[in-house]
């Protein structure tokens, strides 16, 4: 679809047809379109130095730096510009292993974290298959996911404790001493919006920090405002020893992305060189837009906003939602970051759609993806998940606007629900 314009949470397509974003276009675009001060921004710094190698300091970079490692949490002091969020997570898990001096990385299913070679080899999802074999030294494990659990937990407390059960044993079937890094999502975005549940990433932490190992926490998704914090892992008051980012730092008008470094890592470069780097890390345009999304943040009080739409608006009316349309199966998220699990059966919790479905499997989600639409909404759906990812920026009108669509569009689900 060619797109002519766009503002704020819509945008226009040649038509002259407006559509509410209910996407964020990639989950991105976490300020809105067209911000005018996050525009002058870029217009400001291309008259002063469009681009410059990353071998020379420019202030652009340094304020970007500065303000990033500002609002991270604990000691995570240092910053480590990329283009975007797979080279961060490349970069990440190259650290780890260098920094421990261990080769393996402990990835979840039901997970994205890019699509470079290693990146992708990290990936939990379909996506990953056409890619292999890959990266080598990946080790593969089932993060907590209540409502469809790999554990048989039958409770919030259990699923986190059980979770963390089975990482333990992998670390010892494994070896822990073999093992870099544990990377996983914050809040697993693109595959469900999965919340973690209770105690879960501080157990994380308390394991990578008896076996040694790297905890890496991918934000790309999940930072800067989506779950109505700075950072999501804020939320549960964990530090982790590395989170890469990208996406919401500059709502992706120049690309960016980046690792945040913890003290003892960035320790452990001081005296011997890493071996990264890359043409366009930290680019003056982009950073001086990252400059200029933090301090409008700050100045429009974006994160508190973000964090009221989820607990005041979008929470409560997904699952008033729910109430009303039996295809709903589980309704889960926080701040500007939530799902609806479309099901066939409540009782069964039979997906809308098959997992990975294609051609005639994924029709019913492909109509309800047109009933959006045609209704002037643009959805983000994957498998049997509608996610509801508006900016951070949207207002409450705006989201019960959207709300509104997406409860006639839920009538196209309900005609295949099948149970009782």
């Amino acid at each position: 679809m060619p797109i002519a314009s766009a503002l704020g949470s819509y945008f226009t397509d040649y038509t002259g047809k407006r559509y509410l974003d209910f996407s964020s276009q990639l989950v991105n675009l976490n300020i809105g379109y067209q911000h005018p001060k996050l525009v002058a921004a870029i217009q400001e710094q291309a008259a002063k130095l469009c681009t410059i190698s990353p071998g020379f300091a420019n202030d652009a970079r340094g304020e970007a730096a500065r303000l990033i490692a500002e609002i991270a949490p604990g000691d995570l002091n240092t910053v480590f510009f990329t283009n975007g969020g797979a080279d961060a997570n490349e970069n990440a898990i190259r650290m780890a292993r260098l920094h421990t001096g261990r080769h393996k990385i402990l990835a979840a299913y039901r997970s994205y974290h890019g699509a470079t070679a290693g990146a992708i080899a990290l990936t939990g999802d379909p996506r990953r298959w056409a890619c292999e074999p890959g990266l080598p030294g990946i080790v593969r494990y089932w993060g907590p996911y209540a409502y469809r659990s790999a554990f048989h937990a039958t409770t919030e407390q259990e699923e986190s404790d059980r979770a963390l059960s089975h990482l333990r044993d992998l670390l010892m079937v494994e070896g822990s001493h073999t093992v870099a890094a544990i990377i996983l999502e914050t809040v697993v975005g693109t595959n469900g919006i999965l919340v973690p549940p209770p105690g879960y990433l501080a157990g994380v932490r308390a394991l990578c920090d008896e076996f040694g190992i790297v905890m890496i926490a991918d934000e790309v998704m999940a930072g800067f405002g989506r779950c109505g914090e700075w950072f999501a892992v804020d939320r549960w008051s964990v530090t982790p020893d590395l989170i890469t980012f990208a996406k919401g730092v500059n709502s992706g008008y120049v690309p960016l992305g980046g690792v945040l470094i913890s003290d003892p890592i960035a320790a452990t470069f001081a005296d011997r060189a890493y071996p990264g780097g890359l043409t366009y890390s930290g680019h003056p345009l982009a950073c001086a837009s990252a400059v200029a999304s933090i301090n409008i943040f700050r100045e429009e009080g974006i994160i508190d906003h973000a964090r009221w739409l989820g607990t005041d608006v979008i929470g409560p009316e997904l699952r008033a939602l729910a109430e009303r349309h039996p295809s709903v199966g589980e309704v889960r998220g926080l701040g500007v970051f939530w799902a609806l699990e479309l099901v066939r059966d409540r009782e069964t919790r039979e997906p809308l759609v098959p997992f990975n479905a294609v051609g005639a499997q994924a029709k019913p989600m492909a109509e309800f993806a047109a009933a959006c639409k045609d209704r002037g909404v643009w959805p983000f759906v994957h498998f049997n998940r509608t996610h509801v990812v508006p900016p951070c920026t949207t207002s409450a009108d705006e989201i019960r606007e959207g709300i509104a669509v997406l409860d006639e569009a839920l009538k196209v689900a309900d005609t295949y629900y099948t149970g009782s």
